[in-house]
């Protein structure tokens, strides 16, 4: 079943193996229990390795698996991209394959395992292996034994540490090393279940407001007797802990940089103190090598007996285990033969699984009594750790014990009859076997067991193997192949790792993301995001990095403005007092946020424009002590940096903005508190370079004289513009394109960004490697839109397809997403394409060209908060400093921004209010509206009192137009009215009104000629009366009502016949009292003209005080932010009424 051959070294050179003479290898049976095994006679560093077929002849092997030991036993899988490794093999028998692993092993045996091979032939091998050679010193602690390293001045102060060493255990607990000082500072790497765990205190005090204690967790599966190396490099509270090649980087709690120990470190366990937290902790049992401390080679000075072990002596050779492991799959089953008919049954051996079920031993009794144990979820058995079961029957007793917790242990005392049977079956059974029950084996076990133990006999597995005892199927002997999917943790954002044997599950419950790997913000990524989605101002939770770390914060969205404004609040009230200080103290005023400073750094670095408002109110209390002292007062901004100009003024300009203006009370000064007045004075203004936004402190230091005080104001943070959300360009020709540099996008990209064209297909970007590869382009008649790649397992294309051509000069969105569990692509609100990742196989996106957007593409791509590839931000981290819009300016065929943005997004300027393009989006106008606000929905209204009215004329009575007069109105009117707009062969009226009393005139349009008209509520309040008369004769007219109304609105609405001079007088009397608002007759919003200056406030005339109110509308809210979810819109009813 294997071959041995013997290696070659070249002096001087890395070493390799190779099958000699013309054949190769080619066992007699073609199965999957065959390997070919090689010994280098010492561990080498192995680094790749090349197969070729067995010479001249049908038989090669097509995929095979790299086993690797230091001692012919225990093997291990050689893993990469987290999964157990298939190397392609051969296509025929000569040509060679080679494979550079992808990282080294070290290891002194090599067996290779066929997967499969030539279907024509049969197994047929010859390889070379390439490799350098290896030597290090060894030290086996014994799990007693420590070896302590004394420091020569007694205690060791350190800023920096790097500490590195390499490990094997088939423990789960043991300290590896422990440091401590009586300061409280302390340095512990451990076990714990098989992880490692890292806890460090540079320093706490008493009083608990600096807490040190910082404890980190990396790792897995650490007990499989395998070499692990570790390297922890400290600077200050900066930590990089590395294991296997994997860096965690972590900053440790407190406010101290040095680490101060006592005496020494200690490797392999923790000295003796006498303390219970000591000795509760056990000591490392296994093997180290290089042990390294700060520069100092603790193996050699071990072995060169410089350093004096405690608790017994060391050896300078591996101890290995004993034990022999055995690995299962889904088809697995292990059978060993056992006493017959005793009344005694005794079972016992441990095993580690991932998966909630499966069958563990199966045993037929002589009176067909199935012995059966299975484990389950709520046991919490399947977190890949060993545990241990025992099982024990007897006449009328039984017992199963898990872990050695007799406590615990299931028990009955039930007449029982025991009489064993031949055979038992671990894992499973024979397919022939299953005739009886099939609901009762529907779980084989997936994991890996050890220490089998049958009739209280070790089960001799080498002799299983051997085929000497008992039989087996599908199953490994000497290894236990059990990955950690959920190490490293592919879950972003907290999100909550759970798995099984074959695959893992991110669970994203209040992580504010989501996904198959919690990798995308469920928010939006900034105020301009919302605003184009037609949200108005409110409060919002925005993510300004997307996937990335930083994490959502909720901010208020100024939309009333031309602009967006996002402001960002902190703690600190407004004209804040501060009291008296002795002369060698100052004072601080600590301004906390409602963010952290890299989430508001993320804000100003997009924004265009970022402002924030200081103020600092003075009596007897000096600012800058401007022209030419030094600063009494200063502020501290963006990376804990002092400034020491005020609002304003500039960087680098020690003034205030009385200095810049030259207005300062006392021109001697450029603060007028500079000029130290008994009376208060103040210096404020705006902070504008966004680079040292925002503030944190504010230092305050003249304030220890009599009589010297101060209150200081700071504003919110308010910034606008977003040059990510707008960073667009325009391809003009078929060959134009951007490029930039390479997509990082190794285990988890996400891209998003919009595009509008007429053309039918296009490449929207694309990145090449070697052999991987990511396209995204536009096909089929622009029907079809395309995510392609290949990470190595093959190419793979997600297409969504678009009832209508997306070459319709329409804005769309598109959001792809790829990471080890799967990938995504969605067009608009089309339905999302999901195509699952392999379990196996590659996962990283390995690419090296630069990345080209918009090549061979004709048309408009904007980059809407561009792409968001892995942990980082497109616009911030692959843009660099020039994104498309600065690329776009200086490569041909390419113009920056884009137009065209009313096309899509115009629909959100409601109540007819118009679409305005703008460079880099759109704005509405609301001239010609009652409406007002970003998007034309805001209420413009007035509370009427008895006596009071409006009126608006239109001409002068010189002309041939009508003069129109409304005794009660709401919003707007922007441009001049001329003669064709008031052709009044048609009229719509429509306006919101409550009241409580009646009769009343609600509208009244006169003119020079008989003609008029009136809305009138009737003496009872229950009708809405509409009275039209042209050229003295009334008419009836159908009344259209649209909508509901606020307070007292009447919903039953009747023309009515009366006499003009009575009624409207009758009506009139004593005159409205109540609310009207959302007035528009035609194209004229008199309300809103009154209200809101504008060029046409000149015809409009009031009588009495016009008071504006929003009269009772209940405003636009929005529930709790959700990005799926949209704000409430609440209209007010609306009653229009139209003649002809």
């Amino acid at each position: 079943m294997n071959s041995q051959q013997s290696s070659c070294l070249r002096p001087k050179s890395p070493f390799c193996f190779y099958t000699t003479g013309a054949g190769g290898w080619s066992p007699s049976d073609s199965d999957h229990y065959q390997w070919l095994q090689v010994d280098f006679g010492s561990r080498k560093q192995i680094s790749a390795i090349a197969t070729q077929g067995r010479y001249s002849s049908s038989d090669w092997v097509t995929q095979y698996r790299m086993l690797y030991s230091d001692t012919g036993r225990n093997w291990k899988p050689y893993h990469q991209d987290g999964n157990i490794w298939a190397f392609p093999g051969n296509t025929n028998s000569d040509s060679v394959v080679r494979h550079d692993l992808q990282h080294p092993v070290i290891a002194r045996y090599v067996r290779i395992v066929p997967l499969d091979w030539n279907g024509e032939g049969q197994i047929g091998l010859r390889i070379e292996v390439y490799g350098c050679s290896y030597w290090a010193d060894v030290i086996n602690f014994d799990g007693h034994v420590v070896l302590p390293y004394r420091f020569r001045n007694k205690k060791m102060k350190t800023l920096k540490d790097v500490i590195s060493l390499k490990f094997k255990t088939s423990e789960s607990e043991g300290v590896i090393f422990h440091g401590e000082g009586q300061q409280g500072d302390y340095i512990t790497l451990e076990l714990k279940k098989a992880k490692l765990v890292l806890n460090l205190n540079l320093g706490s005090n008493q009083l608990g407001s600096i807490f040190g204690h910082t404890s980190v967790t990396t790792g897995s599966l650490l007990d499989d007797h395998h070499w692990h190396s570790i390297i922890i490099e400290r600077h200050g509270r900066n930590i990089n802990l590395t294991l296997d090649r994997h860096m965690q980087h972590f900053r440790t709690n407190g406010e101290f940089d040095y680490l101060d120990l006592d005496y020494e470190i200690t490797f392999g366990g923790m000295p003796f103190s006498g303390k219970p937290s000591s000795n509760s902790r056990k000591n490392f049992k296994g093997c180290m090598e290089t042990i390294n401390y700060n520069g100092n080679n603790i193996t050699d000075l071990a072995k060169r007996k410089k350093l004096e072990p405690s608790n017994g002596n060391l050896s300078f050779s591996c101890v290995e285990p004993h034990t022999v492991p055995v690995f299962f799959n889904a088809t697995s089953y292990l059978e060993v033969p056992g006493r017959p008919s005793q009344d005694l049954f005794s079972v016992s051996f441990l095993f580690r699984t991932w998966n909630p079920n499966g069958l563990l031993l199966l045993s037929n009794f002589v009176n067909r009594l199935l012995v059966k144990k299975k484990i389950s979820l709520s046991s919490g058995l399947n977190d890949g750790q060993w545990h241990e079961v025992r099982f024990l029957t007897k006449e009328n007793f039984a017992v199963l014990t898990i872990d050695g917790d007799e406590a615990s242990a299931v028990r009955t005392n039930s007449p029982l009859q025991v009489k064993t049977g031949e055979k038992y079956y671990f894992g499973g059974f024979p397919v022939q076997m299953n005739e009886s029950d099939h609901s009762l084996f529907e779980h084989s076990f997936q994991g890996c067991m050890k220490s089998i133990h049958v009739d209280d006999q070790l089960v001799d597995l080498h002799a299983v193997e051997q085929g000497e005892l008992g039989s087996f199927a599908n199953v490994t002997i000497d290894m236990c192949a059990i990955i950690d999917r959920c190490v490293p943790n592919h879950c972003e954002h907290d999100g909550k790792c759970t798995q099984t044997w074959e695959s893992f599950k991110c669970t994203c419950d209040g992580t504010n993301y989501s996904g198959a790997t919690c990798h995308n913000s469920i928010y939006e990524l900034s105020c301009e995001a919302y605003k184009h989605l037609g949200k108005t101002s409110n409060y919002y939770w925005i993510d300004p990095d997307g996937s990335g770390t930083l994490g959502p914060l909720k901010v208020y969205c100024n939309m009333t403005e031309d602009k967006v404004w996002t402001t960002v609040y902190h703690d600190l009230q407004m004209q804040a007092a501060v009291g008296g200080n002795s002369p060698d103290k100052l004072s601080v005023l600590q301004l906390n946020y409602s963010a952290t400073m890299d989430q508001i750094s993320a804000i100003t670095s997009s924004a265009e424009y970022c402002e924030q408002f200081i103020s600092y109110s003075c009596k007897m209390s000096r600012l800058l002590n401007t022209p030419e002292g030094n600063p009494y007062t200063w502020w501290v901004g963006k990376a804990n940096e002092k400034h020491y100009y005020w609002g304003g003024s500039g960087p680098g300009i020690q003034k205030c903005a009385c200095g810049i203006e030259r207005n300062c009370t006392d021109p001697k000064y450029y603060c007028n508190c500079d000029a130290d007045y008994k009376q208060w004075r103040k210096d404020s203004g705006m902070l504008s370079y966004k680079e040292h936004l925002p503030v944190s402190q504010v230092v305050i230091g003249d304030l220890d004289r009599p009589g010297s005080e101060a209150k200081v104001s700071v504003g919110p943070v308010r910034c606008q513009g977003d040059r990510n959300y707008w960073n667009a360009a325009s391809f003009i020709t078929s060959s134009s394109y951007l490029h930039f540099s390479t997509f990082q996008g190794e285990t988890s990209a996400d891209i998003s960004f919009y595009f509008k064209t007429s053309a039918s297909d296009g490449v929207f970007l694309e990145n090449l490697g070697n052999t991987d590869f990511i396209k995204l382009e536009l096909k089929c008649n622009a029907t079809e839109v395309s995510f392609s790649f290949d990470v190595g397992n093959g190419p793979v294309e997600i297409v969504v397809r678009s009832p209508n051509p997306l070459n319709d000069d329409q804005w769309h969105r598109v959001s792809a997403e790829r990471n080890v569990k799967q990938a995504s692509l969605q067009v608009d609100q089309l339905p999302l394409e999901v195509r699952k990742a392999p379990t196996e196989g590659h996962t990283r996106l390995e690419l090296y060209s630069q990345l080209y957007v918009g090549k061979m593409w004709r048309g408009q791509l904007g980059f809407a908060l561009t792409m968001l590839p892995g942990l980082h931000s497109f616009p911030e981290d692959e843009w660099g400093d020039v994104g498309p819009e600065e690329r776009a300016k200086v490569t041909p065929g390419v113009k920056p921004g884009c137009s065209g943005h009313c096309t899509s997004y115009g629909m959100y300027c409601a109540n007819g209010g118009k679409c305005v393009e703008k460079y880099n989006g759109y704005s509405c106008d609301c001239s010609k509206t009652a409406y007002d606000g970003p998007f034309c929905i805001k209420d413009v209204g007035a509370f009427f009192e008895e006596g009071m009215w409006l009126r608006y004329n239109f001409h002068s009575p010189g002309t041939s137009v009508k003069d129109l007069v409304s005794r009660t109105l709401l919003s707007s009117a922007d441009p001049e009215i001329t003669a064709p707009d008031l052709s009044l062969n048609k009229e719509e009226l429509s306006f919101s009104f409550s009241t409580t009393k009646f009769p009343c005139v609600l509208f009244y349009v006169s003119s020079y000629t008989p003609d008029f008209m009136a809305v009138l509520v009737n003496p009872t309040g229950k009708k809405l009366l509409w009275t039209l008369s042209i050229e003295g004769t009334i008419d009836n007219t159908r009344l259209t009502f649209r909508g509901s109304s606020n307070g007292l609105m009447r919903k039953s609405l009747h023309p009515c016949q009366v006499k003009i001079d009575q009624d409207i007088y009758k009506y009139n009397t004593p005159g409205f009292t109540g609310c009207l608002s959302r007035v528009q007759f035609n194209q004229i919003a008199p309300l809103k003209a009154a209200l809101r200056p504008t060029n046409t406030s000149s015809h409009v005339h009031i009588q009495g005080e016009l008071v504006e109110s929003n009269c009772g509308a209940s405003p636009l809210t929005i529930p709790p932010m959700s990005a799926a979810t949209d704000p409430w819109h609440l209209d007010s009813g609306k009653v229009s009424f139209m003649s002809h």
